[in-house]
């Protein structure tokens, strides 16, 4: 399974009815796969996966990876509150063709660093597919530790680490760590040049939803050494991309899907839409763009 280069967790719109529009959905995997990037993540947290229903989730799952066809790599998130649900929404993403899984821990619970290694290698144990892990602890509530890191990373199955601590420090311990046969991956996408230049190749972009072409080739010019390109493509999309860090990261996700000609319409509660002047502000920064 290749993991290398821009992986786009993809938004789930909706439609004006509020259900999931496929159709849009089919749109945005088109558009990505012709921007170059090297895989999707479907279900992820800015898919929204916490508001989805069973078979709204399969239906999501199902058309991305229809739509994908084969051409890039396709990873489902099978975040759960437990560990049995995480096993089942493995088994699902396998049996719908998925190469591979994303699994943060168990949010809400706060598990102690015993209990993440238990989750993790009991989800493992339980599927073929490769497993990323997922680090995120202001939306999880717990931290994977660097030494859990490195224990799990024995694991055959568990393949790297997508890092979104935004603690480029515990970032660079990781890479650091030199961990056999395991990849770091950026999670934080106004870090993203930081985790260039340090040599990690691949990155999981909730920004690749506005940006997919161009973050594609800011990996690719890293991997040539061409740094001055790095700097020009991150400055460039920096003003959007700290804005999105900055709060209200999925609505303005699904705003700039605009830029490929897809109305991925608003969020679920509990997210509540931007307000008519946020929304405007942020459109005007997009115009501002100058890719």
């Amino acid at each position: 399974m290749n993991i290398e280069g821009v992986l786009v967790p993809i938004v789930t719109p909706f439609g004006a009815d509020g259900r999931v529009n496929a159709d849009a959905l089919r749109q945005l995997v088109e558009r990505f796969v012709e921007a170059g990037v090297a895989g999707i993540v479907a279900c992820g947290t800015t898919g929204e996966f916490y508001a989805l229903e069973d078979a709204e989730r399969e239906l999501v799952l199902r058309t991305v990876a229809e739509a994908a066809s084969g051409r890039i790599t396709l990873i489902a998130g099978i975040n759960a509150l437990s560990t049995p649900e995480a096993i089942r929404n493995a088994h699902q993403a396998r049996e719908l063709g998925y190469e591979g899984l994303m699994l943060t821990a168990p949010p809400y619970s706060l598990p102690e660093q015993a209990g993440i290694l238990q989750h993790f290698r009991t989800v493992a144990a339980a599927t073929p597919l490769p497993i990323i892990l997922y680090d995120f602890p202001a939306r999880i509530g717990v931290q994977i530790a660097v030494e859990t890191v490195i224990e799990l990373a024995r694991v055959p199955n568990i393949i790297g680490i997508k890092e979104s601590s935004g603690n480029f420090n515990r970032a660079l311990a990781l890479i650091q760590a030199r961990i056999p046969d395991f990849q770091i991956i950026s999670g934080s996408d106004d870090m993203a040049a930081d985790f260039l230049f340090w040599g990690v190749r691949s990155w999981i972009s909730g920004g690749a939803n506005v940006f997919p072409a161009e973050q594609a080739a800011m990996v690719k010019a890293a991997a040539e050494q061409r740094w001055d390109d790095v700097r020009a493509l991150m400055s460039g999309m920096y003003p959007v991309i700290q804005a999105m860090e900055s709060g209200d990261y999925n609505q303005k996700a699904k705003l700039g899907c605009r830029r490929h000609g897809v109305d991925a319409g608003t969020v679920r509660l509990p997210l509540a839409p931007l307000s008519a002047e946020d929304e405007r502000a942020f459109l005007a920064m997009l115009d501002a763009y100058q890719g």
